[in-house]
């Protein structure tokens, strides 16, 4: 399902519409596969099967970055955490930059 929902996703987006209009949509599984079952988009017809294929590639890219984006958020951990080495790394950063502009006074 979630590469249908990536499909959709990314059809909406080539036809002026937000990831909002998934209120209008309904996406279902058969056991046979993936399928949409309903469609309420205003101004946007359904999607065939051909035109959801030709998207295949670049929502493969989107569902990985999902989890690419996710890792990463886990990886940098706590915004506040981030803040003080970012506050640590500038004081550090000024004196490098002190010592390299004092060592290399302009004329």
């Amino acid at each position: 399902m979630d590469n249908l929902y990536y499909k959709v996703k990314l059809y909406l987006e080539a036809n002026s519409k937000t990831e909002s209009e998934f209120s209008n949509i309904k996406l279902r599984n058969d056991g046979s596969g993936d399928y949409i079952h309903t469609w309420n988009v205003s101004g946007v017809a359904k999607p065939t099967d051909s035109q959801l294929n030709a998207l295949a590639t670049n929502a493969t890219k989107e569902y990985n970055n999902v989890g690419v984006r996710a890792t990463r958020k886990e990886a940098y951990g706590d915004i506040g955490e981030q803040l003080d080495e970012i506050y640590k790394d500038i004081d550090a950063w000024k004196a490098r930059i002190k010592k390299i502009k004092d060592d290399n006074p302009k004329e």
